[in-house]
């Protein structure tokens, strides 16, 4: 009996020492369902309230408003970063007299039973705030060569400053949202929503589901605008707008269930605080107006929005032409909700990177040490630029989303972030090679460039550069980017 307690007992010593020193054979994970995806920002300079729709010929097709607010734009490219250098087309021109003849805003593109539809905001030459929502008709395969009929106004229960309609399917019913003044309350904007009876017409009466309420809505302007939607796990997730379009602005969120009534405002849930915000560290200052589309293999979620390189604004913000179109990935937590992140630098987007031993846990950073770890909040700490190498060609460094000019680098052959201090030590220990991953090809290592041999891998959870000899060794600095 003794015998067996003390077995037991070992038994349990070594489970708990395989546990804690990473010696034992984890579970393998597979490829990533979502691999990284990486873009160069921004997108397009001077365009503001971004609108990126994928169609089925392989295209994508973008719109936006222009600092003018005189015309509807369109480009496209078959892939998301080429629409930065693609021809861009003017499809339509505002009126030089009555409706739709001021302040064309916010178009958006749009394919439905077979025909493209233009969304778009217009005042009038009388009155440039008398915004109203009107709807293009473009037939033809290629919108940029399309014969385009105007539709008229999309009528809605008010005459009211209305704007940024957004139309999406959900359980195969076709809703309209926009942003509209309820003449009964005291703010700029609320949100509506309704059903549609064809894709410039709205049947039923609209219904409110959400106004500016919160201390981060209402900064300098009362204000709920911008919605788009995207889907996930059997959720819908309303992003808009909120406050003065300066680096006030900012998005909230609204989630409700795919099954439920979408036209029942108790169906939807609001977010106390904002989901992406003004990030001074990075120099992007007000983000919102937000769009989504997907990667161009289909895998990734990537959201569409504007936003200012710098903080102080002479004048009105809605005079100032700055404003540019940026893109980055959607990552997803593990209930289903999105995580945005922060707004990235400009430049390369990050990426993240799992563990191949680990399935769920990433590389992060913790108050500077560099570590491996499940559920990372915030999201920008699992984030890191792949930048070109610190100390040579062929070469690359890993930059933190969130600490710009911040590297993980080896000291004592243990891994931590810091900043660059310019000398030639930092640079060779910031620097790697990027190999094929050691476990899975489809995977990544980082091999040291000054210690040939050494790569980036973890033991207990903490990042270190070592020389792998074994199976589980080589899982251990084998990382999937996502």
């Amino acid at each position: 009996m003794r015998h067996n307690v003390v077995r037991l007992f070992l038994a349990v010593l070594v489970a708990l020492a395989t546990a804690l020193t990473g010696l034992g054979t984890p579970a393998q994970a597979a490829a990533p369902d979502s691999p990284a995806v990486t873009y160069t920002n921004p997108i397009a300079e001077k365009r503001a309230d971004p609108h990126i729709f994928k169609h089925t010929d392989g295209y994508y097709y973008f719109t936006a408003t222009v600092p003018e607010y005189d015309r509807i734009v369109l480009r496209r490219a078959t892939t998301i970063q080429g629409l930065s250098t693609a021809q861009e087309v003017t499809i339509w021109t505002k009126h030089a007299g009555g409706v739709m003849g001021a302040h064309i805003w916010a178009p958006e593109i749009h394919f439905i039973d077979g025909k493209w539809y233009v969304y778009f905001a217009a005042g009038a030459t009388s009155d440039i705030w008398a915004i109203r929502m009107y709807v293009l008709e473009g037939a033809g395969a290629n919108p940029l060569t399309a014969t385009w009929t105007e539709k008229g106004q999309i009528k809605t229960t008010w005459e009211s400053f209305s704007l940024d309609s957004t139309t999406f399917v959900v359980n195969g019913v076709r809703y309209l949202a926009w942003a509209q003044r309820n003449p009964a309350e005291n703010n700029n904007t609320s949100l509506f929503i309704a059903k549609m009876a064809n894709p410039w017409t709205i049947t039923g009466t609209p219904t409110e589901i959400s106004q500016p309420t919160l201390s981060w809505e209402t900064v300098g302007f009362k204000v709920n605008e911008g919605p788009a939607l995207i889907q996930h796990g059997g959720k819908v997730f309303m992003t808009y707008s909120a406050s003065a379009t300066d680096a006030n602005y900012c998005l909230g969120m609204l989630t409700a269930s795919a099954t439920a009534d979408l036209t029942d405002p108790a169906s939807w849930t609001k977010g106390s605080q904002p989901v992406f915000t003004t990030n001074a560290s990075t120099s992007q200052y007000g983000p919102g107006h937000n769009s989504f589309t997907v990667s161009e293999d289909g895998r990734s979620d990537v959201i569409v929005y504007h936003d200012r390189s710098y903080k102080d604004i002479s004048g009105d913000p809605l005079n100032d032409p700055n404003r540019r179109t940026r893109v980055q990935k959607v990552y997803w937590k593990a209930d289903g909700t999105p995580d945005f992140g922060i707004p990235v630098a400009d430049g390369v987007t990050p990426q993240r990177f799992s563990s191949y031993n680990y399935a769920d846990r990433f590389i992060r950073h913790w108050e500077y040490r560099a570590r491996i770890e499940a559920n990372v909040s915030p999201l920008a700490d699992s984030q890191f630029r792949v930048v070109p190498g610190l100390a040579g060609t062929g070469t690359v460094s890993l930059e933190a989303a969130n600490f710009p000019g911040y590297y993980l680098r080896h000291k004592n052959f243990e891994v931590w972030l810091e900043k660059n201090d310019g000398s030639s030590t930092f640079a060779s220990d910031a620097t790697f090679y990027r190999r094929a991953g050691l476990a899975n090809s489809a995977g990544v290592s980082y091999e040291s460039y000054n210690n040939a041999g050494r790569y980036i891998r973890h033991y207990n959870y903490l990042l270190y550069v070592q020389t792998p000899s074994t199976a589980t060794d080589r899982g251990d600095a084998t990382f999937y980017a996502q």
